[in-house]
């Protein structure tokens, strides 16, 4: 019988190749059935690992097969990676377990002719795996090879940056991503939630820059009764450096133009303290629900949530606003750590229409700042086609804005460690051990 943890885990890589869902959409529906938490866990570690080193496993694959990877049937190459990422990277999983339910797969996905060659091939990986044929020279094919990333994005980190800072960036993507919570000071503080963690078995530490982040060390606290209790909210530590960014102060009115799913929507109403409001807006209807659930549970009482488009015309007054907050839908690859599928689905091609839109946003939202107001522009994308290209065609053409960075990173030297020369906030994952996270103030 094959382990339903591998089955899960072949229906998600397949589903992500193919082009039907993203990671997280694919491995919700294939654990759907799956009822023991361990199953669960252990096909997410190997369905994400597999995305991980997809570039790697394939050059192996091709090596051994002696033939291109596209030659080979779209199901054998999904069994080939999830079982080579558990021979390489999973040692308390037994070879032979493996090899035996990759070939049981590829009769169970209708090509038993293949589960010789199946069968051969991994029983070969498995032998050499401590010479196998990934290229250290040069750079660029251990980077986008050995090192799994796609050839014209480590291209552009090698020119920006040079080969060391590259090469740690991509180590930096393919190491599995902590968990970090934010603490909902509205609900607690920051030393009283690690406490309570602790009695109930989790172990955390405060993180380097944020004020009211905790990375988890030990334990899950999803699975302790303060999970969904609106003490703490899962939310990476580079978007918390995002929503510090707004600055948001008590009794302002804010905009969080692109909000869902509401961790920085939750975290400028703590920011507030209840006094001042927020306008929390998405596109699309699920997303706007799954909004309204965040906020109820995290107490704020001060935060609307409605549906509209920052692309199209903005339904709000001109000057409505001492602060809009635009974290701007992009292509998401400054976060390729959690969500290794990024790397694969994301091209070259796609930043000019992301930057457009973005571009689009920021004009339609200029006009409801009020005068001496703010509006943050941010992304979680690692190009500058997406950051201080769209910042600084804006103020070409909005010519009241200016660039000015919030006083506490100025006067902070660890957060001003963060700020750019134009005094944007941009975290890099050599440098800050964060993913690539971009923000920056504009100031009428």
């Amino acid at each position: 019988m094959i382990a339903p943890a591998r089955i899960a885990a072949f229906d998600t890589i397949l589903a992500v190749d193919a082009g039907r869902a993203d990671l997280p959409a694919a491995l919700h529906r294939a654990r759907q059935p799956m009822k023991d938490d361990r199953d669960r866990a252990l096909a997410g570690e190997i369905a994400t690992g597999t995305l991980r080193w997809q570039a790697a496993f394939d050059h192996v694959i091709a090596a051994f097969a002696a033939r291109p990877i596209d030659k080979l049937d779209r199901e054998i190459v999904a069994i080939l990676r999830i079982s080579i990422f558990q021979l390489l990277h999973l040692d308390r999983v037994p070879a032979s377990a493996v090899v035996d339910d990759a070939v049981e797969l590829a009769r169970r996905a209708g090509k038993k002719s293949a589960a010789g060659f199946v069968n051969a091939l991994l029983r070969r990986v498995s032998r050499e795996r401590h010479t196998l044929p990934l290229p250290q020279d040069p750079p660029l094919d251990f980077l986008s090879i050995t090192l799994s990333h796609p050839r014209w994005l480590v291209e552009r980190w090698l020119t920006r940056y040079g080969l060391e800072a590259a090469t740690a960036w991509a180590r930096f993507d393919n190491e599995p991503a902590p968990l970090t919570l934010r603490v909902n000071s509205l609900r607690a503080t920051r030393d009283g939630l690690a406490r309570e963690l602790r009695d109930l078995g989790v172990d955390t530490e405060p993180a380097r820059f944020a004020p009211e982040a905790l990375i988890v060390r030990e334990g899950n606290p999803l699975l302790t009764p303060l999970a969904h209790t609106g003490v703490f909210v899962v939310q990476d530590e580079a978007s918390q450096l995002v929503g510090a960014f707004v600055a948001a102060t008590a009794g302002e009115r804010i905009l969080d133009a692109c909000a869902s799913p509401g961790g920085k929507t939750t975290q400028l109403a703590a920011m507030l303290k209840g006094d001042g409001t927020i306008v929390a807006a998405d596109v699309r209807g699920r997303r706007v629900a799954l909004l309204d659930r965040a906020v109820r549970e995290s107490g704020a009482r001060n935060v609307l949530v409605v549906q509209a488009d920052a692309r199209a015309a903005v339904p709000f007054q001109d000057a409505a606003f001492d602060a809009i907050l635009v974290d701007a839908p992009c292509s998401g690859l400054g976060t390729i750590r959690r969500d290794p599928d990024v790397r694969w689905r994301r091209g070259e091609t796609d930043l000019p229409s992301l930057a457009a839109a973005q571009s689009e946003m920021l004009a339609q939202l200029a006009r409801a700042v009020r005068p001496g107001g703010r509006l943050v522009y941010s992304t979680c994308s690692s190009e500058p086609e997406e950051n201080e290209a769209v910042v600084d065609a804006f103020l070409e053409a909005h010519q009241q804005f200016r660039c000015e960075t919030p006083a506490r990173f100025r006067a902070d030297p660890g957060l001003g460690s963060l700020l750019d020369t134009e005094g944007a906030l941009r975290t890099l994952p050599f440098r800050d051990g964060l993913e690539a996270f971009y923000a920056a103030c504009l100031v009428c």
